[in-house]
């Protein structure tokens, strides 16, 4: 680091479901940490990534997408969400630009505008667009809906305009010193970082269906200099979510282990044995104690 006036600050990112917020915050921080899948409410939890530069720090808050709230599970999602609009420096509003406008955008925008906060809006997914003049509808109705400091069209997946994305917001922050040491990229323990592996991989291998009816936690952790074992259970509501995840044979269940367990040798740079069992418990989603375990 240096001495010359550094900017830091805390931004939120929020956005519907699908929006591309964690595939935004693995891009920004260049390591993988939040689950990503095209499966409604994949990030269930507040995901902290780090971004430190010559210019300060921004601590990025990846939030679960904005939606209307069903089992005592999506409350607590939205109280995070409307927790961490309370909390930082400046809002990051993420809309796919490929979908069209609903309720569900206007309510997003809602929760920007009761807010209060500093708000810029980044419009996703422009490499799936077939032309960028596409765009201009768009950015023309949000401009007339809300005050943003600046509309920045991206791709996430692409990288496209990222390094724009970021100097910009540290255009808006305050002056400060780092929250956080240069190394970290994270405020998410190893444990749930391998849980979300986990999950992200059972969502991309399972029925549509099956998602919301499903968690995992990481139940113990054996750590030595070249091996790590790890054991985590896979949550379900029904025995025939069981029978799902596990495949016929256990062959789907295996190929989900395999998977994640790359992800995660990946993540801590040694040889992995990670081993899944899968529970069954009806009201996982309403049942308080569950959700403590979790960490939602």
């Amino acid at each position: 680091m240096n001495d010359l006036v550094q900017r830091c600050g805390y931004v939120a990112l929020i956005g519907r479901p699908n929006a591309g917020k964690s595939t935004l915050l693995n891009r920004l921080i260049g390591e993988k940490i939040a689950a990503v899948s095209n499966k409604p409410q994949t990030t269930r939890t507040r995901i902290q990534g780090v971004v430190t530069s010559p210019q300060g720090q921004i601590v990025f808050v990846d939030t679960p997408g904005v939606h209307k709230p069903g089992h005592r599970l999506n409350k607590r999602m939205m109280h995070t969400v409307l927790d961490t609009l309370q909390n930082v420096d400046l809002v990051m509003l993420l809309r796919d630009a490929t979908v069209a406008s609903g309720h569900g955008e206007q309510y997003a925008l809602e929760l920007v505008r009761q807010s209060g906060q500093k708000a810029i809006l980044a419009l996703n997914k422009v490499d799936a667009l077939p032309r960028k003049d596409l765009l201009l509808p768009l950015i023309d109705w949000y401009r007339k809906q809300h005050d943003f400091l600046e509309v920045v069209p991206i791709s996430a997946l692409k990288g496209e305009a990222i390094d724009l994305l970021v100097d910009l917001t540290f255009r808006y922050l305050p002056e400060g010193r780092p929250i956080y040491d240069e190394e970290t990229l994270t405020d998410a323990s190893l444990r749930s970082i391998a849980a979300e592996m986990v999950r992200e991989k059972i969502l991309q291998s399972t029925e549509q269906e099956l998602p919301f009816a499903t968690a995992v936690a990481c139940e113990h952790w054996e750590e030595t200099d070249q091996l790590a074992r790890i054991f985590c259970a896979i949550y379900v509501e029904r025995k025939s979510q069981r029978a799902i995840v596990l495949g016929k044979a256990g062959k789907k269940i295996r190929q989900i282990g395999i998977e994640a367990r790359r992800d995660i040798e990946r993540l801590i740079g040694k040889q992995v044995y990670l081993e899944l069992f899968v529970k069954v418990h009806e009201h996982w989603r309403d049942d308080e104690t569950t959700l403590n375990l979790l960490g939602v």
